[in-house]
C-alpha cells in the first residue's frame, strides 16, 4: 500500500468509526437530546473537507521548497474552517428555532478530531519526506 494512503487511513478510519458508533448508539444519543442526523451530515461534510484539505496537504509535500509545505497545511486549515462555519452558519440560518445545540458542539469536536489527526499525518509524511 502506498504510505501517503496508509497515512490517510486514520482519517478514513476515524470517519466509518463515528458513522457507525452515531448509528449504533442513536437511541442513546437522541435520549441525551442529540439530534444525530445533524452529526451524521456533519460528519460526512468534515470527512470531504477533510479529504480534500489532506490532498491540498499532499500537493505540498511534493514541492522542494519546505515553506510551500506550510503554505499548503495552513491554507487547507483556513479553507477547512471556512467551508465548516459556512457550513455551521448555514445549519442555524435554516433551524434557528430548531437548532440542537448539542450535535452543532459535536461537529465542533468532530472538526478538532479531524484536523489533529489531518496535521499528524501531514508531518508524519514530512518526517518520512527524503530530504
Amino acid at each position: 500500500m502506498n504510505n501517503r494512503l496508509k497515512k490517510f487511513a486514520p482519517i478514513a478510519f476515524i470517519f466509518v468509526m463515528l458513522t457507525g458508533l452515531f448509528i449504533i448508539f442513536r437511541d442513546k444519543l437522541e435520549g441525551w437530546n442529540v439530534d444525530v442526523d445533524v452529526l451524521l451530515i456533519g460528519n460526512v461534510i468534515l470527512f470531504a473537507i477533510t479529504s480534500i484539505s489532506f490532498l491540498l496537504g499532499l500537493r505540498g509535500l511534493k514541492n522542494p521548497n519546505p515553506h510551500a509545505f506550510v503554505r499548503s497545511v495552513y491554507g487547507s486549515m483556513i479553507i477547512k474552517l471556512f467551508a465548516g462555519m459556512i457550513a455551521a452558519l448555514a445549519y442555524i440560518a435554516i433551524y434557528q428555532k430548531d437548532l440542537n445545540k448539542p450535535a452543532l458542539f459535536g461537529c465542533m469536536g468532530l472538526y478538532l478530531l479531524y484536523t489533529f489527526t489531518e496535521v499528524a499525518a501531514l508531518t508524519k509524511l514530512l518526517r518520512q519526506k527524503p530530504q
